[in-house]
């Protein structure tokens, strides 16, 4: 019902050159203060995804920090199970329509089931971080012990969620001692009354294979062996074929923006599908036929047919192109848009959720609502150099001080050090 995941281990001291001497005093003070702890992570997808890519790096983090951290990915034993997740999520972030009590049956047995595998096989932590509403009744299932903390993370945007399934899942918040969003809009009302709320934007891992800016050489033969023209202007947007990532508006907007830069081709790049999001093969086809037989636009779903692992693919994507989207119209963070920032990429982000908290529009990127502002950006991006060069850098810099996995660790450990303080003998979250 679940199984734990092991990460290469990392130095902690790798990271100290890109942060602010601050930062980096204050997360090993923290670190140092939960250092007798064990801290277990849970979420629902081994790989694909920000919340999986997040955890593939904060874990082995902590454990460089001294603390004992461990990830755990839980495996339903109904297949049914992701439908119904997956929808949740939709409705969360806006979808019309309600579940369903055969759905809700599915959702709580599962889960159910997967607490009975924990409870018997003793998993035991002081600090559990619980990642999004897959895993939500998790709190009210493995009564809690002495001392232990419950912290739950929303991920996703719920600037305007569906009211039925609000209702029915936000109750269970209330196991919690800590609620953590990735902004203040996400926030249900009047939820924060009852449990405390912390804000904590999202972030990347700068020390990964995929965020480690590639030489623009090797980033070029590698889309050339993917069928790219590297002598022609290219746009992409990395992204899982996703009902909220609007790669059909995407493909709207490159066909309006080729009209003035003749050559411009188009790179949809959705090779790290989640396991727990079963519409991505159904959107990819959707996606194809809105494409039609255009030679320019190419579309990458499969991680088998790429020549080189998919971190490098979507690293030499995102650098061998001139200008990043990612036209989302709920977006909970978008990883992808801070990855191709960190990058030095002028990015052109939907004006939605988590995008608004990235891009500073105008001065770190541009945030659109259509396929026609797009387009307009697009243009004034691949035909104006130095202000695709001067976003860029702005851009990187943004991403430097505030969307860098350790202050993600930061914010994590200080308020899981804060209910811990008090606790557990010898812990201070002062």
């Amino acid at each position: 019902m679940f199984f734990k995941l092991d990460h290469p281990p990392v130095s902690y001291e790798d990271y100290r050159p890109l942060l602010d001497t601050e930062l980096a005093d204050q997360l090993a003070k923290v670190a140092g203060e939960m250092g007798q702890l064990r801290v277990l992570h849970l979420n629902s997808t081994a790989t694909g995804g920000g919340v999986a890519e997040i955890l593939q790096s904060m874990v082995p983090l902590g454990n460089s920090l001294g603390i004992e951290t461990e990830r755990i990915v839980i495996n339903p034993d109904a297949a049914e199970f992701f439908d119904v997740t997956k929808k949740i999520h939709n409705m969360l972030q806006g979808s019309e329509g309600e579940l369903s009590p055969e759905e809700l049956e599915i959702y709580f047995t599962c889960i159910h089931r997967v607490a009975d595998d924990m409870r018997d096989k003793a998993l035991a932590a002081d600090v559990w971080f619980v990642h999004d509403p897959q895993l939500l009744p998790l709190a009210r299932l493995l009564p809690k012990k002495e001392g232990e903390v419950w912290i739950w993370i929303c991920h996703i945007d719920l600037t305007t969620p569906n009211k039925s399934v609000l209702e029915a899942l936000m109750p269970l918040t209330q196991d919690y001692d800590q609620l953590i969003f990735s902004q203040t809009a996400y926030v249900p009302q009047n939820l924060g009354d009852k449990v405390p709320v912390l804000i904590a934007p999202p972030a990347i891992d700068p020390l990964t294979v995929k965020n480690t800016p590639m030489d623009m050489t090797q980033a070029q033969k590698i889309v050339h062996i993917m069928g790219i023209d590297t002598g022609r202007p290219l746009v992409s947007q990395v992204s899982r074929f996703d009902l909220w990532k609007d790669p059909w508006g995407v493909v709207d907007a490159y066909r309006i923006a080729r009209e003035s830069v003749p050559g411009l081709q188009l790179a949809l790049l959705g090779l790290s599908q989640a396991t727990d999001d079963p519409e991505g093969a159904k959107v990819f086809q959707t996606v194809v036929d809105h494409a039609g037989d255009d030679p320019d636009i190419h579309l990458y779903f499969d991680p088998a047919t790429m020549p080189v692992s998919v971190d490098e693919v979507v690293n030499a994507v995102q650098m061998a192109s001139a200008v990043l989207m990612q036209k989302s119209t709920r977006e909970g963070f978008g990883l992808t848009v801070t990855e191709g920032m960190w990058k030095g990429k002028p990015v052109i982000g939907g004006d939605a959720g988590g995008i608004r908290v990235q891009i500073n529009d105008g001065v770190s990127g541009f945030l659109v609502s259509s396929p026609e502002e797009c387009a307009q950006r697009l243009v004034e991006l691949l035909k104006d150099k130095s202000l695709a060069t001067r976003i860029g850098e702005t851009a990187r810099e943004s991403v430097r001080q505030r969307f860098l996995l350790p202050r993600l660790a930061l914010d994590y450990l200080t308020v899981a050090a804060s209910q811990v303080n008090g606790r557990l003998p010898g812990v201070s979250g002062d």
